[in-house]
């Protein structure tokens, strides 16, 4: 049986604090890292809100960097976006000031590009089944059904 190192509370902040710099992270994240370690409750507490007085967290900060990340690498729609912040326990203010971060017009022209990609890269013949697959894959993605369907229409008549 292997046994788990086991870290003090400054040694754990030191770690976390590198881990919190290297990328945004959320107060979920941090919790769910100090318990890996091995962390008792309280001192989670204490290490998180230490990180939280030096800003090293910040929800806000994440929820704001997430968004916009995720719009430009993975071309995710707000739907999309929302659900992994919520499913992160960000709150709604936070949630809705990440997505204010989003411009129309950035929003509109990664959608379009991803459409074009993607009809590009249909191999069906039948229009019905390609304006299906279309659909789902943008759905999925998170943009608005409304949104979807009007590019479906205009990029597969």
């Amino acid at each position: 049986m292997t046994r788990q190192k086991t870290y003090t509370v400054d040694q754990a902040l030191e770690r976390l604090k590198n881990y919190c710099a290297y990328q945004e992270r959320c107060h979920m994240e941090v919790r769910t890292k100090l318990q890996s370690m091995g962390m008792i409750p309280e001192a989670v507490d204490v290490i998180v809100t230490a990180l939280i007085q030096h800003d090293f967290l910040n929800e806000s900060r994440f929820a704001k960097s997430y968004a916009r990340g995720k719009l430009k690498a993975k071309h995710w729609g707000k739907q999309r976006i929302v659900r992994e912040l919520k499913q992160r326990e960000i709150s709604k203010f936070n949630i809705e000031q990440a997505l204010k971060e989003i411009s129309e017009e950035e929003y509109l022209t990664s959608f379009s590009a991803l459409a074009q990609k993607r009809v590009a890269q249909i191999k069906e013949k039948n229009r019905y089944k390609k304006r299906k697959k279309l659909a789902d894959y943008l759905l999925y993605r998170g943009w608005e059904s409304s949104l979807v369907y009007d590019k479906v229409i205009e990029l597969v008549p």
